[in-house]
């Protein structure tokens, strides 16, 4: 039977369930492996405008620290999947499903294949809502300030 996955020392440490020593913490933090993210460039099989939505994506991945140097070529995969979903989506609008159901067959399919794939990428990367609520770490609640026996008696204050 599998344990349960670690999680990061930070993570432990806000939800405060686990009394750790500052040794443990320690020891914990220097076991842990983090990326770096200070060479994150877009893959070179990206056209310039595939780059540019690249960096935009990549930019936002940065600020929530999510993106390290290791995942740019899942951010790639994610880019290119995303595009080729919208160039066979615009192809089938054209179509007239009647007429061409042969190759508006064909289209869906691969409009099927490049959106399965973006949607993985994204939830890999966390760009999809459930996989960033998978991601959140929770606060740390600060600490009420005492009630007056008023409030205690009454509930709540003025």
């Amino acid at each position: 039977m599998a344990g349960r996955p670690k999680k990061p020392i930070e993570l432990v440490v806000m939800e405060g369930r686990k009394h750790l020593t500052k040794e443990e913490i320690d020891r914990r933090k220097k076991e842990e492996i983090k990326a770096p993210a200070d060479k994150i460039e877009a893959p070179s099989y990206l056209t310039a405008a595939l780059k540019k939505r690249f960096n935009s994506i990549a930019l936002e991945l940065i600020e929530i620290g999510i993106l390290t140097n290791l995942d740019t070529d899942a951010l790639g995969r994610y880019v290119y999947a995303e595009y080729m979903h919208q160039q066979t989506t615009k192809k089938l609008r054209k179509l007239d499903m009647i007429e061409n159901i042969v190759e508006f067959e064909k289209l869906t399919k691969i409009q099927d294949r490049y959106n399965k794939q973006a949607r993985a990428a994204a939830t890999d990367l966390g760009l999809t809502i459930s996989s960033r609520v998978k991601l959140v770490v929770p606060k740390k609640e600060e600490p009420e300030t005492p009630k007056t026996p008023e409030e205690k008696l009454f509930g709540g204050s003025l």
